[in-house]
């Protein structure tokens, strides 16, 4: 009984998860509608910042400490929050959310391919290589340049540069910040710290615009903020901890479907056939992508053992 009550808890957390992840593109849509893209993103990072550090305290962990390990967390945060939140933010003035979700799901690819220019993924097997090739293919298939028209245009490029930058920022932060002897909870605020600071730089290039008093947008800021960053931030270093890095990288796959769905329903967002075989195709070539040996997948839970140390 405790394992099926432990199971149903996992599947719980990881439905709860992937509601706030997949719903983050909402949000960014509809917090367009009262600021400006530099708001929403300096407004989201403060008010995640402010929610991990109640939960730091609540902890009782101290931040980071040491310039080398600040160091690290600012080009951390440059890469996984300012850069790509910055990105999502200019992308969706243009783009669906629906459209971003599956955009945003390129990630893995973007890993795969600089993993192999980097030269950690040596001997990629031949399935895995045929994803990362078909995944990029149902890009394509979304951009369908061949039709002579911007349909997606220069947003959808900016949010395929922000999924391109989160697969460095995750690398970055494997190789230099993660199995420090940090809290998890201690380095997910101090980063979302420095990304305010480094977001707060590009404040007079967009954010001195008026902010416009739209109900729904100045809501939707603030749960962006605070549940779609802070938390899900603090819930996704949880569910690692609990359930392993392997399992925890299925949420993703749930994403797009969340975005798609709420885009549909919310905010009526047209959905071609096209861009939908699209979508299904960048999801199998993602799946695929993910595809490793049962020696790669045991290395893939390392990190786990390293943050269930975490006290938080």
């Amino acid at each position: 009984m405790d394992g099926a009550v432990g199971r149903t808890l996992g599947l719980a957390r990881m439905g709860v998860l992937a509601l706030l992840w997949g719903s983050t593109f909402l949000w960014i849509k509809l917090a367009l509608h009262a600021l400006s893209p530099v708001q929403v993103t300096l407004a989201r990072c403060l008010l995640g910042t402010g929610a991990l550090l109640v939960l730091c305290l609540t902890a009782r962990q101290r931040l980071p400490r040491g310039r080398a390990t600040w160091g690290h967390l600012f080009v951390a945060a440059f890469f996984c929050n300012a850069l790509p939140f910055a990105m999502y933010s200019l992308g969706e003035q243009t783009v669906g959310s629906g459209l971003a979700g599956v955009l945003n799901a390129t990630t893995p690819l973007w890993s795969l391919l600089l993993g192999i220019a980097i030269g950690a993924e040596r001997g990629i097997r031949p399935v895995r290589l045929g994803g990362l090739l078909l995944g990029f293919g149902g890009v394509t298939l979304i951009f369908a340049p061949w039709e002579g028209h911007a349909q997606v245009g220069w947003g959808a490029l900016a949010i395929v540069a922000a999924a391109a930058s989160y697969a460095v920022g995750f690398a970055y932060m494997g190789r230099h910040l993660v199995g420090r002897g940090h809290a998890t909870i201690s380095l997910s605020t101090a980063q979302l710290m420095a990304a305010t600071a480094l977001t707060a730089l590009s404040f007079p290039a967009g954010g001195l615009t008026p902010i416009g008093l739209h109900p729904t947008g100045l809501i939707a800021v603030v749960v962006l903020g605070i549940c779609a960053t802070g938390i899900t931030f603090h819930l996704t270093y949880r569910m690692i901890a609990d359930e392993g890095a392997t399992n925890t990288a299925t949420v993703g796959y749930l994403l797009p479907v969340v975005s798609v769905g709420l885009g549909a329903i919310v905010l009526d967002e047209p959905f071609s056939l096209r861009v939908a075989a699209g979508m299904a195709v960048v999801l199998i070539g993602v799946g695929m992508s993910r595809r490793v040996k049962a020696a790669s997948a045991a290395s893939a839970h390392t990190p786990a053992a390293v943050v269930t140390s975490d006290p938080s």
